[in-house]
């Protein structure tokens, strides 16, 4: 069975007395509630080791929105996947459309990223999608085909399998522009029939598929509601508790 799941990406947001304050409102609002999804808070670094022991494991897990693709060593400034694991946080988002646009990041470095952090039993929050210039060619779907192909296709079936995936639409993101849940729907389906091919049926259903670019809730009822979308990576509506606390209820109704 595919998890619901509904993801926050602080990005680079909140110093740490902020976001510790952030992450007890989050572990207040949702204490004593019943929940129809997994809830994960992605934080920046410095956070991880102050908020992962301070949230209800059984309510939130929390995770980093990068790693490293080495191990150790002469690499400053950089955070390892193993660093990221002992901190208790269990997820980390990888290949941000952010990261690949700003830091270059390239289809065989991601493909190193996860597989550190699969070694190091994080689950990889696997981002993938186009820009407006490719959904406006119609090339949305070869865009993503390539992305997975290129970081995910050499993985075991039983290692694809840990992974969450979360489309983002990158004309979407921060532009107050969503997809319609229609087009959302089609390219969720599009990407588990990839899966599919590839991997599985089995492992194509089991597949959680995120949609990431301007989710709130007042819109993610109606996007959630599609068979092929399994919740939300959101970013500017997972910094306030109350519009990320509206998201998570979204599968509560």
């Amino acid at each position: 069975m595919r998890k619901n799941i509904v993801a926050g990406n602080w990005k680079m947001n909140k110093s740490l007395q902020e976001g510790i304050e952030l992450a007890k409102g989050l572990n207040e609002a949702l204490a004593g509630e019943t929940q129809n999804c997994d809830v994960v808070i992605c934080t920046p670094y410095i956070h991880l080791a102050s908020v992962t022991p301070l949230v209800d494991a059984a309510k939130i897990g929390v995770g980093a929105e990068n790693c490293a693709n080495k191990e150790s060593g002469a690499y400053t400034g950089e955070i390892s996947a193993s660093m990221i694991a002992s901190t208790g946080a269990k997820y980390v988002i990888l290949g941000h459309s952010e990261r690949r646009a700003y830091y270059h990041e390239t289809a065989e470095l991601l493909a190193e990223k996860v597989k550190l952090a699969l070694a190091n039993g994080l689950t990889p929050i696997f981002c993938i999608g186009e820009v407006l210039e490719e959904r406006e060619a119609e090339k949305q779907n070869e865009v993503v085909y390539a992305q997975l192909a290129g970081s995910l296709f050499d993985l075991s079936v039983e290692d694809f399998s840990k992974i969450i995936l979360a489309y983002e639409p990158v004309w979407a993101i921060g532009t107050g522009k969503t997809a319609s849940a229609a087009q959302a729907q089609e390219i969720h389906s599009y990407i588990r029939s990839v899966v599919a091919d590839k991997f599985g049926k089995e492992v194509a259903e089991n597949t959680s598929i995120l949609y990431g670019g301007s989710c709130k809730a007042s819109n993610a009822k109606e996007l959630f509601s599609n068979l092929d979308v399994d919740g939300g990576l959101i970013g500017g509506a997972a910094l306030k508790v109350a519009d990320f606390k509206g998201i998570i209820d979204a599968f509560n109704k």
